[in-house]
């Protein structure tokens, strides 16, 4: 089926155009025309800026539960992590379908097409298996069709309850929900996922804290080669000092030493990392993806993201625990946090930001085609007003300065997955009164 959008101002990196006619057909951008100075009759009108669909490039449905309550008090990310699993006792395949399809519903009003899912809350309570093993990632697979986005199901291997200089403990309390016992049945489990139109399967480590080099590194790292493969790395100074004292080594390192690191791998956080290991990240051309409110959020650090671009390594955005849902915020975050410990401002333009968001977002979930507003790619689009309280006032061809530096996710305007509209005028289509439905499955989420 063929149908055409009228952009008002359309961002064809690296430059802002006006009057952009997009043909789309099978859910592809066939045909690209600017210079179309009004909206031709029977064409859909995006009015504002529109851009490529967003890439969450990291996410914890489940996470969006703590919002606001584990704002309470103090704490570190340790205490934090107690109370999340305590929201993970509750959930069901069913209520976590629920609480996912009004996260990612969340997600496309903020202009978020696609979605990296770091799943790893797999079994039952007690940690036995579901009568169907992949339960509760094919509730995430089918919460985000009914959401209307793509996402890439990171499926994690989870083995051990932490590390510490006495070495690995074991999985306890509801972390037994995360494990599969060993990494040959992770592997087993993880094959039978199936992908769909919207949806491809990854894979994901959750850090060398809960999987060791006795579980099968390489191993691992044979069976997700080329498959898109992240993991948690470096997100704490204590995770450094642990690994240090019993493998003699940074996780980067160890890693590496495995043969882990590649184009398709993507490090989350890498925080707290030494010059060795950011050019082991980029020399591998690995991905890093910083998630810069969660990693303000629970008192974690900034991490070295100027030095990882100049060694090699993209960079992509999430939103992680979810403290809030806006991917224009976190390229702004990025830029801002690095000017706060620099002291310098300008470390990335506007579009390189952009590109963080989208096109390398895209690329690090396995959606390399994806993230671009040209033909052949994708049609997923984010449009952003530029009338708003917080956007008017800029000449259009400062629209990526305004996306970035001046909007936020109540500025989308729409939002339009392979050629279809997900959100429009700020409404999502698909999934009736967001806000409500979060407040439902939450309070579920919370309270069993």
């Amino acid at each position: 089926m063929q149908v055409r959008y009228w952009l008002e101002h359309a961002w064809l990196d690296p430059v802002v155009e006006p009057g952009v006619l997009l043909t789309v057909d099978g859910g592809l951008i066939a045909r690209v025309d600017t210079g179309v100075v009004a909206p031709p009759p029977g064409v859909t009108v995006l009015r504002g800026l529109t851009l490529p669909g967003l890439a969450n490039a990291h996410s914890h449905a489940f996470h969006r539960a703590l919002r606001g309550t584990v704002q309470v008090g103090t704490g570190t990310f340790w205490t934090w992590r107690e109370f999340m699993y305590s929201v993970a006792f509750h959930l069901t395949p069913d209520s976590y379908f629920e609480l996912a399809r009004a996260v990612y519903a969340e997600m496309a009003l903020a202009g978020v097409t696609c979605v990296g899912e770091f799943h790893y809350l797999h079994h039952q309570a007690d940690s036995r298996p579901y009568a169907n093993p992949n339960a509760m990632g094919e509730a995430l697979i089918a919460a985000a069709a009914e959401a209307g986005i793509r996402i890439t199901l990171l499926d994690t291997v989870y083995l051990h309850g932490g590390l510490t200089r006495d070495g690995y403990r074991p999985l306890e309390g509801v972390q037994a929900r995360f494990g599969d016992g060993t990494a040959e049945r992770w592997h087993d489990r993880w094959t039978q996922l199936k992908g769909a139109e919207h949806a491809r399967i990854g894979a994901a480590m959750h850090s060398v804290r809960a999987f060791s080099d006795r579980d099968g590194y390489a191993d691992f790292a044979r069976w997700t080669d080329g498959v898109p493969t992240h993991v948690h790395l470096s997100e704490q100074p204590a995770e450094n000092e642990a690994c240090l004292a019993v493998h003699r080594r940074t996780p980067a390192r160890l890693l590496a030493d495995s043969g882990f690191w590649g184009r398709h791998t993507t490090a989350v956080h890498a925080t707290h990392l030494t010059g060795e290991d950011i050019g082991l990240l980029g020399r591998a051309r690995s991905t890093v993806c910083m998630c810069p409110t969660t990693e303000r959020d629970l008192a974690d650090g900034i991490g070295p993201a100027p030095q990882l671009r100049r060694a090699g390594s993209a960079l992509s955005l999430g939103s992680d625990s979810h403290a809030v849902i806006d991917l224009l915020g976190e390229a702004r975050a990025m830029e801002l946090n690095e000017r706060l410990r620099s002291r310098t401002r300008g470390h990335w333009t506007a579009a390189q930001l952009l590109r963080s968001a989208s096109a390398d977002g895209h690329a690090c979930l396995g959606w390399p085609e994806a993230g671009r507003l040209e033909a052949g790619a994708p049609a997923d689009l984010a449009t952003v007003a530029l009338d708003s309280v917080r956007t008017a006032g800029p000449a259009p061809r400062l629209g990526p300065e305004t996306a970035v530096f001046a909007a936020t996710a109540a500025d989308v305007r729409h939002t339009v997955v392979a050629g279809r509209e997900i959100v429009r005028d700020g409404h999502h289509l698909l999934v009736e009164d967001v806000p409500g439905a979060l407040a439902r499955s939450i309070g579920a989420a919370l309270h069993g």
